[in-house]
């Protein structure tokens, strides 16, 4: 399994060539992403009968786009999406949005907090101790997230008109720790798997437990953990604020932390691994390929 991530992440850096201007110009989304898949994967992407899950991640790419989608994606805007769909009760605390790294006036700041930008997937700087903070490297990696454009990366079209900003938010921890994040996979507005992932900036692993919290054998970029969690206090409201999220929508993830009793909203994402991200176990591809019932195209 570690040989086959080490061998997916030279793939991923491949693929980065693949965003530069020449090719953001001249490759549509479809080639696009056909290209990118065969890179993967080592073998044709079906964009006219898609059966995998991952088949299908590259479909809706490029077939469903709902202009809400954007709003949804965006980790600064959605907080208003939450707050009319479920309440505000479930947002982490927001410290700020700025539109660049010299807009944050770190003094006013609490010794901890989180920073991240809100039109990316994966960025995030935490700060456990304010007095530790490198700031040129900070900077530096700040401006780095200010001049991506994320849609190119990968074609995830919702991401294509965010508006990029920097988000502040409280840093909510058990006992220091970067609490285990909890990943609600809704298709077709029923949730139907939760995806657990553990120390995420450490020694990543990764847990699929369908919706009666038997722990599956599907096993999919990361090492599982070899023991069982307990299932959470908090897991039937957390199913029941998914699947009204995820309403009207064929597939969807809702992410979910619980520190100290209180569930907050993570975020809301279309595309696992945007489709890129290949099973242990090939048929677990087409088990959740066949959760996914394509809408019509948009």
């Amino acid at each position: 399994m570690i040989e086959k991530r080490k061998i997916q992440q030279i793939k991923e850096s491949i693929s980065y060539l693949w965003h530069l201007p020449m090719v953001q110009v001249f490759v549509p989304d479809r080639l696009y992403l056909k290209l990118q898949y065969r890179n993967y994967f080592g073998k044709a992407l079906n964009l006219d009968n898609p059966v995998t899950y991952n088949e299908k991640i590259q479909w809706l790419k490029l077939y469903d786009r709902k202009p809400e989608y954007t709003q949804m994606v965006d980790k600064y805007e959605v907080k208003n999406y939450i707050k009319k769909t479920i309440g505000a009760d479930f947002l982490i605390p927001l410290l700020g949005v700025y539109n660049n790294f010299d807009d944050i006036d770190f003094a006013v700041l609490p010794d901890q907090f989180v920073l991240k930008p809100n039109h990316t997937s994966g960025d995030v700087y935490i700060c456990r101790d304010k007095s530790t903070i490198d700031y040129q490297q900070l900077r530096k990696d700040v401006n780095g997230w200010m001049k991506r454009r994320y849609y190119w990366v990968h074609r995830e079209w919702p991401y294509k008109n965010v508006k990029p900003r920097i988000i502040c938010e409280k840093f909510i921890s058990e006992e220091n720790e970067v609490p285990d994040d909890y990943k609600v996979l809704c298709f077709n507005g029923v949730a139907k798997l939760i995806v657990v992932h553990m120390d995420r900036f450490g020694n990543h692993q990764k847990d699929f437990y369908d919706k009666e919290w038997h722990k599956t054998g599907i096993t999919q970029y990361y090492e599982p953990s070899n023991w069982t969690h307990e299932k959470p206090h908090k897991f039937d409201k957390m199913i029941e604020l998914s699947e009204t999220l995820a309403r009207d929508m064929s597939h969807v993830r809702i992410d979910w932390f619980i520190v100290q009793d209180k569930l907050y909203f993570g975020e809301i994402t279309f595309y696992q691994g945007s489709g890129l991200e290949p099973f242990e176990n090939e048929n677990d591809d087409m088990l959740l390929g066949n959760f996914i019932k394509l809408p019509l195209k948009t």
